[in-house]
């Protein structure tokens, strides 16, 4: 089996909704003969406070509870060998993990089951869609894993039409399920927001445009797509240089520069992600059918697990067993971040609300889960490239298959529910 990793096309075509037909067996048909019709995905746009805890289902919160061993007998969602397009950076047992223990496990919420992904059952009813993830390594991390899953109804293909000049230059990939017209793409974007590195051999440092989306990168893409799954976070520790209104200077994270104002990454972090959300909601304003039927995701982070030293020293990740809830104490700037996607994600969706044909907006709030599971890193057993990521222990990205599919457990029970 190959799968095909290609630039993102220039266009995702739109299918038009057959005409509603009295007969199921006529609608059947019709479906049968007119493949890029879509079938029903998603209700009419619901949007709440986070304090409501979006999850799509409003019996039971699916982001509390807890990972249960699974059913004796069961097999890897998928391997390498059905898979392939598994980067090497998460292809923990090709690189050499010698336990499984890690796949042995599920998310069971407190109140209900979590199906697993039906892929042929999505595909069918995301017919003719797409879906965009946007952010760091950690957004590429949950794309594989969605390709990965729905690769078992059918094998992506690539995107035949050609790519402009400008998608090419930033190297956004994606993979096009051909049967069903669905497409899914990522696009590097880490700060979310327009960043220049400005000092390429010293520190690292970057210069964030904090009020402008990244519109050479995926803004200028997100009005195509149907849904856009945003996260984002460890890149915002890094040394930056803050620029509003016009690019004028207001402060910096870790500058040291005389009259600078030090305003930490909480600030960088927040005005990200409300400029992000914002593009999100608002690309594509002038095609208001395709403005109303977007769903803008925003995936809480998940905390890293470096244990006995720092990520960039001594510090493992050696577990191999999830942890009970509350086993894992994020620290106070984890919490922290956390507090403020969560905020800027209410902030956002009471704004679609107040257009009355807004956006339909949803927290995928997986950091819980996520905080229980430090067995189920790479650490050592991955791709290293030191000329690219000079880490020699991972404990922030997730093995494939593991722990990020049941973030996509959740992604399409928020959206098919």
């Amino acid at each position: 089996m190959k799968f095909h990793e290609i630039k993102l096309p220039y266009t995702i075509h739109c299918a038009i909704p057959a005409t509603l037909l009295a007969a199921c067996l006529v609608i059947l048909a019709v479906v049968i003969i007119l493949p890029n019709d879509r079938l029903p995905l998603l209700p009419p746009p619901v949007v709440s406070d986070v304090d409501d805890n979006v999850s799509g289902n409003l019996s039971c919160n699916i982001f509390k509870g807890e990972w249960v061993p699974d059913d004796p007998g069961a097999t890897p969602r998928y391997t390498t060998e059905t898979c392939p397009v598994i980067h090497g950076h998460y292809d923990c047992t090709r690189y050499g993990r010698p336990d499984l223990e890690f796949l042995r496990w599920r998310w069971r919420p407190d109140r209900c089951e979590l199906p697993r992904l039906d892929a042929a059952r999505f595909l069918r009813a995301a017919r003719g869609r797409s879906m965009a993830f946007v952010g760091d390594s950690l957004a590429r991390n949950q794309m594989h894993s969605l390709v990965c899953l729905l690769a078992r109804a059918e094998t992506p293909s690539p995107w035949t039409n050609a790519a402009t000049a400008s998608q090419q230059q930033h190297a956004s990939f994606s993979y096009r399920f051909e049967r069903h017209g669905f497409t899914v793409a990522s696009f590097w974007s880490p700060f979310l927001v327009r960043a220049v590195e400005t000092d390429t051999e010293g520190v690292g440092m970057w210069s964030l445009h904090l009020d402008e989306p990244d519109d050479a990168g995926w803004a200028a893409c997100a009005g195509e797509f149907d849904y856009v799954v945003i996260s984002g976070g460890s890149w915002f520790f890094r040394p930056s240089m803050f620029h509003e209104h016009g690019g004028r200077l207001v402060g910096c994270n870790g500058c040291l520069a005389p009259n600078v104002t030090d305003l930490t990454l909480r600030y960088s972090l927040r005005k990200a992600f409300r400029t992000a959300l914002r593009a999100a909601a608002t690309a594509g304003d002038g095609e208001r059918r395709r403005r109303r039927d977007r769903t803008v995701v925003v995936r809480t982070l998940s905390p890293s697990h470096y244990e006995n030293g720092r990520w960039d020293g001594d510090g493992d990740c050696a577990r191999t067993r999830p942890l009970r809830r509350g086993g894992w104490e994020m620290n106070a700037v984890e919490k922290e971040m956390y507090a403020i996607q969560a905020e800027e994600f209410a902030a956002a969706a009471r704004r679609e609300t107040e257009k009355g044909e807004g956006v339909r907006m949803l927290l995928l709030d997986a950091t819980e889960a996520m905080a229980m599971r430090p067995d189920a890193h790479p650490s050592r057993y991955r791709l290293w490239q030191p000329d690219r990521f000079n880490v020699s222990r991972d404990c922030l990205h997730w093995c494939l298959p593991g722990a990020m599919d049941a973030c996509n457990d959740m992604l399409l029970h928020m959206l098919l529910h």
